[in-house]
């Protein structure tokens, strides 16, 4: 092999030294401003991608910000409602309650009424009944017939000791 010939050594750096340069040469001139030119087109379209993103975050931001405001405002205004709803509840809670009130007094007055005409009722029946009584009882018992005012009279007496 050529190439392991000691004798072949120094001709074979010449010209790996001559081609190095000539590629370096040729590297520098035609492929490293390509590379360049590429590299800052990236840098540029990065710088771009990021600023765009930050615009894009900063107008979420905006929005969420306005977005938290406005259920901030319904929440306040559904409670400012709810609030409003149940005062009227409660007021028309209130007119129904003295409503039923004033017809419960209603009907307990007429109650009370019937009540007392019934027991004035009973107790004018009760004197006759018991005159009626009395009298059958000393009827039978004593065998003495006495007139029904008498009677009557006597038991008025007692009802109205009592």
């Amino acid at each position: 092999m050529p190439q392991l010939n000691v004798v072949d050594f120094p001709p074979q750096l010449v010209w790996l030294v001559i081609a190095f340069i000539a590629l370096m040469i040729l590297t520098s001139r035609l492929a490293m401003p390509r590379i360049a030119h590429v590299l800052e087109q990236r840098e540029t379209r990065i710088r771009g991608d990021l600023d765009r993103a930050e615009r894009v975050k900063i107008e979420a931001d905006e929005a969420l910000a306005g977005y938290q405001k406005t259920m901030a405002d319904a929440r306040g205004k559904a409670q400012g409602e709810m609030r409003q709803t149940q005062a009227e509840i409660a007021a028309e809670a209130g007119k129904r309650e003295a409503a039923f009130a004033q017809q419960l007094e209603q009907r307990t007055k007429t109650a009370e009424d019937s009540i007392v005409q019934v027991k004035t009722r009973a107790l004018a029946e009760l004197r006759g009944v018991g005159a009626e009584v009395a009298g059958r009882v000393l009827n039978k018992v004593a065998g003495v017939t006495l007139p029904p005012a008498e009677v009557q009279a006597a038991v008025d007496a007692a009802i109205s000791e009592r």
